[in-house]
């Protein structure tokens, strides 16, 4: 049944036969490996080679989603073949059953199959159990996903109807997930068929590697557990006021994302299993200086929340804030002054001094508040928000030995990373309840006071003292959704530029966390 010839009436946008899916599947293959494609592949390289193809072979433009799955397949083929069979998950779709014979009953977690032979479910079962590969027979791949995140399943080896393949796809893209998605053959929920041997091909074929496989939660993991208190003494173990306060500042609430950039480009640039002690206090550093960045901010935009708690100045005051963040300046100063690359030092000094440039920027925007624009916003965000992502990403290229021609893409993909998240975040300024907005430089204000060019408008915000109440007036509040829906538009092209920086690098391993990343920092 897996290699019968498929009538038009049966086929939804995927090739006919088996010969002739099989005959495209020979030419993906040669053509993908003929660019030296390197996943993950955006989506946008993927629509273009899919687009390639069709023109090159005159093939229809109504396979062009079946092609892009199957280019996907080619380059994560060796990925994948480098996997432990026993992290490995194969899934199946429910609708691969036999109705008119199956008497399987379903459960929360899908289908208990009871081996029947009837369909190719049994077979591929089989398969799985033999090789010691994990098997889910459920819908939709966001069954697994969470098997993905925890660590316990490396790859998806998956099957499902176009129609479902092409919803999920960008979620498996964007997250840099490595796996292999066998469309069906046919659409619908009953009869449908998928080439039994193409999927046991995947499954079977197991090439081992030296290189270790890098996993997103692992080093997320690792990057958390520096900064427990515990962990914190052996650095800060002063049990002066400052040094309780800085210990307690930085192993309280935090997403870490630059000491895991750091510890994600190293890894991935060196291709080492452990990370050294110079790393981990590099990585130490870096948090050390975002985290005094946030003490001298909150004191100078005069927050007195952050991460839902009292902000430093706010519990302890503003001499003792500045203090503790001074403290922080100087204990990350001296961790790179021990880590055996010097350069370390000159890098953090000229992502600091960018920092304060753009911070003094917004301060005097702030005393005498004049007309905005979107250029002059985004001038701040280079110097306050990129340079902090950026540094923590050579600090990992310098740990690993430098490298010009990837310190120039690391750069261009910062640029556009930091950019974007800083217009996400102001944009969901005004999606979180409660949240009382200052005037300040930001992305929405600066749309808003080009649509109102020449009003006085910042002079008319500058009178209310509750600018996210005024602006969601009824009045206002169609003004306003158009100015975040602009600023959304922004931030995802952004969000391209730096996918579609990552595409010049040559190493899988890094490609894919520096992938994940984008994914967790915009889409979260």
């Amino acid at each position: 049944m897996d290699e019968a010839t498929v009538t038009d009436r049966q086929v939804h946008a995927v090739p006919q036969s088996y010969v002739g899916r099989n005959r495209l599947r020979g030419i993906i293959d040669a053509f993908v490996n003929s660019r030296f494609s390197v996943p993950p592949l955006p989506m946008s390289e993927l629509s273009a080679m899919a687009d390639e193809l069709i023109r090159r072979y005159d093939l229809s433009k109504a396979w062009k989603g079946w092609l892009m799955v199957e280019i996907n397949n080619c380059a994560w083929a060796d990925t994948v073949a480098a996997v432990p069979y026993n992290k490995r998950i194969l899934l199946l779709p429910q609708c691969l059953a036999d109705k008119s014979q199956c008497r399987a009953e379903t459960d929360e977690m899908g289908l208990l199959c009871m081996k029947c032979n009837s369909c190719s479910i049994s077979p591929l079962l089989t398969v799985a159990d033999e090789l010691g590969m994990m098997s889910l027979v459920a819908e939709g791949f966001t069954a697994v996903m969470g098997l993905l995140e925890s660590g316990a399943v490396h790859t998806v080896i998956g099957v499902g109807c176009l129609d479902s393949l092409e919803k999920v796809f960008p979620l498996l893209v964007d997250r840099a997930v490595p796996g292999i998605a066998v469309p069906l053959n046919r659409a619908g929920c009953r009869n449908t068929h998928v080439d039994r041997r193409y999927v046991e091909k995947y499954m079977r074929r197991y090439h081992p590697v030296h290189r270790a496989s890098l996993h997103y939660e692992t080093i997320k993991r690792i990057t958390n557990e520096w900064f427990a208190p515990e962990s914190l003494t052996e650095y800060f173990n002063g049990d002066d006021n400052a040094s309780v306060i800085a210990r307690e500042w930085l192993s309280g609430e935090g997403n870490r994302r630059r000491p895991f950039i750091l510890a994600a480009v190293y890894l991935g640039i060196s291709g080492k299993k452990e990370i050294p002690e110079s790393v981990r206090q590099a990585a130490i550093a870096v948090e050390c200086f975002h985290k005094a960045s946030l003490v001298h901010d909150d004191i100078q935009d005069n927050d007195e929340f952050r991460y839902g708690k009292q902000t430093v100045h706010a519990r302890h005051g503003v001499a003792t804030a500045i203090n503790v963040g001074d403290l922080l300046l100087g204990e990350g100063y001296r961790l790179l002054s021990q880590c055996g690359h010097p350069e370390l030092v000159s890098v953090a000094a000229a992502a600091h001094v960018s920092l304060c440039k753009g911070q003094g920027m917004e301060l005097a925007w702030s005393r005498e508040p004049q007309e905005l624009t979107l250029p002059f916003v985004l001038e701040i965000f280079r110097h306050k928000t990129v340079p902090a992502f950026e540094a923590a990403m050579h600090f990992g290229l310098c740990c690993a030995g430098d490298d010009e021609q990837l310190r120039f893409i690391l750069h261009e993909y910062a640029l556009a990373l930091g950019i974007a998240y800083q217009l996400r975040d102001d944009a969901e300024d005004y999606a979180r309840p409660d949240t009382r907005i200052a005037l300040r430089p930001s992305a929405v204000l600066a749309v808003l006071c080009e649509c109102y060019c020449g009003m006085g408008y910042m002079a008319r915000l500058r009178r209310e003292n509750d600018i996210k109440a005024f602006l969601e007036r009824d009045e206002h509040r169609p003004q306003l959704l158009k100015a975040v829906r602009k600023v959304n538009a922004l931030s995802e092209e952004y969000h391209r530029r730096a996918i579609n920086a990552l595409r010049a690098i040559k190493n899988p391993e890094m490609k894919r966390l520096l992938f994940h990343l984008t994914a967790r920092m915009l889409k979260a």
